[in-house]
């Protein structure tokens, strides 16, 4: 019984070495679902992916304010990039606030951080067309818990990238 086990595991390990080669069949970029710029990944420059990963899909904000901070606008000078050199894909600016505040209230605020990005991608020479804004206020949480670390990654604006399906 002994040689029988020790059999069956050492089959097992040289079956298992067999399927270590991915690049056996050739052009393994695409056989593991990315690579160094295989379309689509997070190497692409042209993708959503790269966009959301390497650009930076969100800017944060102060308490109570819909000013953009500098580092904020670092970030927004690359979406305008991205978006200026990506001219097929649409952004959709989402605002958001912490649950601190009514409704209302943060829906409004949500909508003057969400215009906020809008105004300045436009001043970078976005087109309008190409951005749309929406507010959540506070309906969209990211962290939920009665604490400033909370509250502070809920004080948001984020750029949702999507293809533009009319052209």
């Amino acid at each position: 019984m002994k040689f029988v086990a020790r059999a069956i595991f050492l089959t097992s390990i040289v079956a298992l070495a067999a399927c270590t080669d991915a690049g056996r069949f050739g052009d393994d970029v695409y056989l593991n679902g990315g690579g160094a710029g295989a379309p689509g990944s997070a190497d692409d420059p042209a993708s959503p992916l790269y966009f959301q990963q390497t650009v930076g899909d969100r800017v944060f904000f102060a308490i109570d304010q819909s000013t953009l901070s500098g580092e904020a606008q670092l970030t927004l000078e690359g979406q305008a990039e991205w978006l200026l050199t990506n001219a097929d894909y649409t952004a959709v600016i989402e605002g958001h606030a912490d649950e601190q505040g009514t409704r209302e209230y943060n829906l409004a605020l949500g909508a003057r951080r969400a215009n906020a990005v809008q105004e300045y991608l436009v001043s970078r020479g976005v087109p309008a067309s190409r951005l749309k804004v929406v507010s959540y206020g506070k309906e969209r949480p990211i962290e939920i818990c009665s604490a400033e670390a909370c509250y502070a990654k809920n004080r948001r604006a984020v750029t949702i990238i999507s293809a533009d399906l009319s052209s």
